[in-house]
Formats: C-alpha cells, sequence, structure tokens
C-alpha cells in the first residue's frame, strides 16, 4: 500500500461540545468567534460560576456546611487566647484551645464549625447557629440536644501546650510566630 493512499482518521468517541457563534462582526462581516467557555470553582461547599465577567454564587448549594463568610464570623467571635494572636488561636465555649489550621482533624487542637441546633433537627447553616468546638467533643456530641456542657467538658480531649510548643506550632504552620496585643512582659518605649 502506498504512503498517498493511507488515509487518517480522527475517531472521537466523546460528543462534541459546542459554545454560541456569533456569525456578524461590528463590520457585517461573517467571522466566527466563540465565546469563552464558563468557568466554575467550588470554595467551601459553594458553587461559584464566572461567564462573561460577572461572578454568581448559588446560595442553597450545600446548607448542611456552613459558608466561608460565616466560618470567618464563627472564629472571630470565639473567644480569644491571651497573649496569642487572635486569627490563629481561639477558645471553644468549654475552654479547650484551639488552632486555626488544625480543622477536621481528630487532635486535641483541633475544631470543627458545629451547628449548636443540629442541621438534622432543623438548624440553620447561619452565624447564630455556629460555634467553634474541638473536633473530639464535637464528633461525641452528635446531633444530641440533651448533653450538658459538663458531659462535653469530660469528653474533650485534654492536652497541655506550653507557650512554646504553640510557638513551634506557629512556626511550621505559618513560618513565622505572632503574639497578640496583651501578650504580656514590659514594653519598651
Amino acid at each position: 500500500m502506498k504512503e498517498g493512499n493511507r488515509k487518517n482518521k480522527n475517531v472521537s468517541s466523546s460528543p462534541k461540545r459546542t459554545r454560541p457563534v456569533n456569525l456578524s462582526g461590528p463590520s457585517g462581516s461573517r467571522h466566527t468567534t466563540l465565546s469563552p467557555p464558563p468557568s466554575v470553582s467550588v470554595l467551601d461547599g459553594e458553587i461559584i460560576t464566572e461567564e462573561l465577567g460577572l461572578l454568581e454564587i448559588s446560595p442553597k448549594t450545600n446548607p448542611r456546611s456552613f459558608p466561608y463568610s460565616v466560618k470567618q464570623q464563627c472564629w472571630e467571635k470565639a473567644e480569644k487566647v491571651k497573649g496569642r494572636d487572635p486569627d490563629r488561636w481561639r477558645r471553644d465555649p468549654l475552654g479547650n484551645t484551639i488552632f486555626r489550621k488544625l480543622v477536621g482533624c481528630p487532635g486535641c487542637l483541633c475544631h470543627d464549625y458545629d451547628h449548636i441546633i443540629p442541621y438534622s433537627k432543623g438548624g440553620e447553616s447561619t452565624l447564630e447557629n455556629c460555634q467553634v468546638l474541638q473536633a473530639t467533643v464535637n464528633r461525641s456530641k452528635g446531633n444530641r440536644t440533651d448533653i450538658s456542657k459538663a458531659e462535653l467538658i469530660q469528653r474533650s480531649s485534654y492536652c497541655r501546650v506550653s507557650g512554646r510548643d504553640m510557638d513551634l506550632l506557629e512556626l511550621s504552620a505559618y513560618g513565622n510566630v505572632r503574639h497578640g496585643q496583651d501578650s504580656g512582659g514590659c514594653k519598651i518605649q
């Protein structure tokens, strides 16, 4: 068989997608231009689509999880740890120290964003129904509302963390150590 007689065939098993085509340009000529495909991304459980420069957020894509903005505000309303950067360290309602970078893990410094009134019992994913809670406590609480604060404290993972330990965690997670304004000690003027 000769080289010139071979036919190259591109066979594709996937269907072709087409976009709207603009057949008349500004001068009336028939240039073909395809509009760019919309970009879609997921940000912390919220689907965000961007088409033609417009940003649209779908509010009820996953009502069970808290939106990113609610998580930020929920962190802000938690109790601060004296002498520590409040963007990195907080206390949950039971007094457990938690570290911002440790979310969703089972350790004693880890936390979850908890529905005060469980989602399964009609609790909404709003700031008023959100609290940061040590992860082990949140998981032992489950969807119970009849559990006492004393019982939750008993279920807390206790760990004694020194200031030096906190410094090492910050250094490894953020690359630096920042102390809060109320860190004590002398202020040189």
